[in-house]
């Protein structure tokens, strides 16, 4: 059997065909059919290690973005499109995959045309509560339908749909306590707050989370992502504001956070204030409540929807870009940590809303139509 899955472009789209592929790979053993052979198809590798471990061969093809707004690029991307969904209806009539799983984004148009035209069985999956045009595009033909939000449901008219919620990794599903706090250098029993800026839009929290820093390291130790480009200005903006203060040992920046590390981080935190891109569905996993501060509407078109989808099943708070201010999340975050019912019901709902077995739930439909593929 040969599965081809497609999309790229952001971490948001990649881990989840990782967890995907793990998921496959431990359901042919327990199936004990032969491991199928797997590819990956975008414009670039993403994560080369993660395409190794897990046996994905990648076959390149270029894809161009089309843009919501203006831009000569445009023109460009147009022809870059187009010699993509060439060179990807020849690479899979070449290969003939058993079935092509798209995971969204433009970056999967090129296979997800070729899949159409080769009359190969295609299923996808939606991230956001409002699907991107590729995949609205793809929900016309695909035989099934994977939604991460119930919302979702409304941009497409095909019948064949199930709310699996987001694939994670195996990796990072279960947060780590044991030897978090040494690991990480802590206080035992002192409120730990985890900060996670997202691949998009850190600057904005970096800059607010360095205007509350005097006040947050009085009541909280804080674990702050910065990301790789913001780590030297963060740090050094921090460094400065904090020096002679006596608590601020308690300040813990990090420009990346490896799998472990990431674990340990969501075992020792109280609350984790984050962006509403995937990370909603690892938080919901870990079971922690959260501050979610999605991108505004004219930045990102799904943000704002699925930060609010995470709100309505009582598994966070929101504050919008507009009302984003330190004073305002700082508020936010003592009110939830210093009061255990919302606290408790947080924690409880994140777990209903998280589907942990979501990974599991597609691979066995990708298996299912491979095999009657095949």
């Amino acid at each position: 059997m040969k599965i081809l899955f497609t999309g790229g472009g952001s971490g948001g789209h990649f881990y989840p065909i990782i967890a995907i592929a793990e998921a496959i790979s431990e359901k042919a053993k327990e199936k004990k059919i032969l491991p199928p052979k797997l590819y990956f198809m975008s414009p670039s590798k993403y994560n080369p290690r993660a395409l190794f471990d897990n046996d994905i061969q990648f076959i390149r093809v270029p894809a161009g973005k089309i843009r919501r707004y203006f831009s000569l690029l445009n023109i460009t991307d147009f022809f870059k499109t187009i010699y993509g969904a060439v060179s990807a209806l020849l690479e899979i009539f070449r290969l003939y995959p058993d079935v092509v799983f798209g995971k969204g984004g433009y970056a999967s148009f090129p296979a997800l045309l070729a899949a159409r035209i080769l009359r190969i069985p295609v299923i996808i999956h939606e991230s956001d509560s409002r699907p991107g045009m590729v995949n609205k595009w793809a929900g016309k033909f695909a035989r099934k339908i994977a939604l991460s939000y119930p919302e979702a449901s409304k941009y497409f008219k095909n019948p064949n749909i199930a709310f699996t919620g987001l694939p994670i990794r195996r990796e990072i599903i279960h947060p780590l306590s044991n030897g978090a706090r040494e690991f990480l250098n802590l206080e035992e029993s002192f409120p730990t707050i985890l900060i996670l800026g997202g691949s998009q839009g850190a600057q904005r929290i970096n800059d607010v989370i360095i205007d509350a820093l005097p006040e947050l390291v009085k009541k909280y130790q804080v674990i702050h992502q910065t990301g790789r480009d913001n780590f030297q200005s963060v740090k050094q903006t921090a460094d400065l504001i904090l020096k002679d203060n006596p608590n601020s040992y308690r300040y813990h920046p990090f420009d990346y956070m490896n799998d472990l590390s990431l674990r340990m981080s969501a075992g020792a935190a109280d609350i984790v204030v984050s962006r509403a891109g995937s990370a909603i569905f690892e938080i919901a996993a870990w079971g922690v409540p959260s501050i979610i501060l999605p991108l505004s509407k004219d930045v990102s078109h799904d943000q704002v929807g699925n930060a609010f989808s995470y709100a309505r099943a009582g598994g966070c708070a929101v504050i919008e870009d507009d009302n984003l201010a330190s004073h305002i999340l700082v508020a936010e975050i003592d009110n939830i940590v210093n009061n255990k019912s919302i606290s408790d019901g947080m924690r409880s709902s994140a777990k209903e809303f998280s589907h942990a077995d979501a990974a599991m739930k597609i691979a066995d439909a990708i298996l299912e139509i491979g095999l009657e593929h095949e």
